[in-house]
């Protein structure tokens, strides 16, 4: 597969043409990229009107992925906010999103810009606030005895601890009450070329975002999203003009570069050597299970384990692996979460795990999924005055805005709701300190 946009320019890196344009280093050596780091010259395309070798590089990656795909260098972020002016461009009034309450913190600064009215999804049960497996069967009931059918359903999978959502089973219903299914599949992006693809919209999703730097190899911010064909009603154009609505007007070429090489990275030998590691990794993962250790993910690249079943809490050995220098994805009281590529070595992580003896069990439960009540909407309270404190001074405040650092920027509690006892239990457990709230 070619590789316009890389072609184009190392081609001009080479000329060592006079730079009188953007940006200012003009190509001089500094980090030792910036002969490749260009703007929209002539011959380079625009990323939000592409009709030369940026339009070409997409065409390419909608090939791979087999659907409409689109180049974002800012992230899955950009194509989260992005897909949901979409249903809200096409929506008969206010729009109306059902969400899984596991969102990454995107999804409420698109509620803040959009002004969407959002109804949470809650699953029976779940293990972590970071997961929020909702079933058919339970959506199924819940749009049934509904009166207002929402425009769409968003749903996080693969979520941050590696769990994925039956989306075949979520669109069928979805569609059958005339409704979209959203994905955020951030951490997903290489689903579509496992054997047996669990890519969303070959499942049925409407539209997803893929975060390509998350798990292909790609630089941090590249990005895609996905349309899928059925939706005739949404334009090219449509998709452009959303992106941009929400991204930079100086892209980075270095990232657009990446997101053009892995295209023929993928059509060479990625699916292959992908094949081949994930056998290692269900090897692995059964000895590992041996060994002691329980995982709660079923997802292919990620190893999630349930740190205190192993009597330690997930950053302590988060800190053991990282004084074997092994950095980790992310770790909170519960859990150790890897992400791996692959390359990655697993020989050196399991001499590492090996090594870390076995507890006894850690008995402190993790607090319930917080359901706070709403008092304003993410919009209304984000406006309003605000004023930072402390946890133990925030009973009965309501939150303005969501300010959850990332990993794994999953908001315990949304701007406009209210902080209850289970919410100081949860700001607790997890170790913050300080929220911002309404004056």
């Amino acid at each position: 597969m070619n590789t316009p946009i890389c072609d184009f320019v190392k081609k001009y890196a080479e000329s060592d043409s006079l730079r009188l344009h953007m940006p200012g280093h003009k190509g001089k050596s500094l980090l030792g990229f910036e002969s490749f780091d260009i703007t929209e010259i002539d011959g380079a395309d625009s990323l939000y009107e592409a009709e030369g070798i940026i339009k070409e590089s997409e065409k390419n990656a909608s090939l791979l992925f087999g659907s409409p795909t689109f180049y974002s260098v800012e992230g899955s972020s950009q194509c989260i906010k992005a897909m949901l002016y979409l249903v809200c461009q096409k929506a008969e009034g206010k729009a109306l999103i059902w969400a899984g309450r596991n969102v990454h913190k995107s999804f409420l600064s698109a509620a803040v810009l959009l002004d969407f009215e959002t109804e949470w999804l809650y699953p029976e049960y779940d293990f972590s606030y970071l997961s929020c497996r909702i079933n058919a069967e339970y959506l199924e009931k819940e749009l049934n005895k509904t009166e207002k059918k929402p425009d769409a359903v968003y749903v996080t999978s693969p979520d941050y601890t590696g769990n994925i959502s039956d989306i075949r089973a979520l669109a069928e219903v979805c569609h059958r009450h005339g409704v979209m299914l959203l994905v955020d599949n951030a951490h997903g992006a290489y689903l579509k070329f496992l054997e047996n693809s669990l890519f969303p919209i070959d499942l049925g999703a409407d539209m997803c975002a893929s975060s390509a730097h998350k798990t292909l190899p790609v630089l941090t911010g590249g990005a895609y999203l996905h349309i899928s064909e059925k939706l005739s009603h949404i334009s090219e154009s449509d998709v452009k003009t959303a992106l941009s609505l929400f991204g930079s007007t100086s892209p980075s070429y270095l990232i657009l570069q990446s997101l053009d090489m892995a295209n023929k990275i993928i059509s060479d030998d990625f699916k292959d050597k992908l094949s081949s590691f994930e056998k290692e990794m269900k090897k692995f993962k059964s000895e590992i299970t041996e060994q002691g250790y329980t995982l709660v993910e079923d997802e292919v690249l990620k190893i999630t384990i349930d740190a205190k079943k192993y009597g330690y809490y997930g950053y302590k050995l988060a800190d053991i692996l990282k004084e074997n220098n092994i950095s980790c994805e992310f770790a909170d009281p519960d859990f150790l979460v890897l992400m791996l590529a692959p390359d990655s070595d697993l020989k050196k992580l399991w001499e590492v795990l090996l090594k870390i003896k076995k507890k006894e069990e850690i008995s402190l439960p993790s607090p319930c999924i917080s359901k706070p009540r709403r008092i304003y909407s993410p919009r209304e309270a984000s406006f309003m005055q605000r004023e930072t404190v402390p946890i133990s001074e925030s009973l009965g405040r309501i939150l303005a805005v969501s300010t959850v650092g990332c990993p794994p920027a999953v908001p315990i509690v949304a701007g406009g709701e209210e902080i209850d006892e289970n919410a100081i239990r949860c700001f607790e457990y997890y170790n913050i300190k300080n929220c911002t709230v309404i004056k």
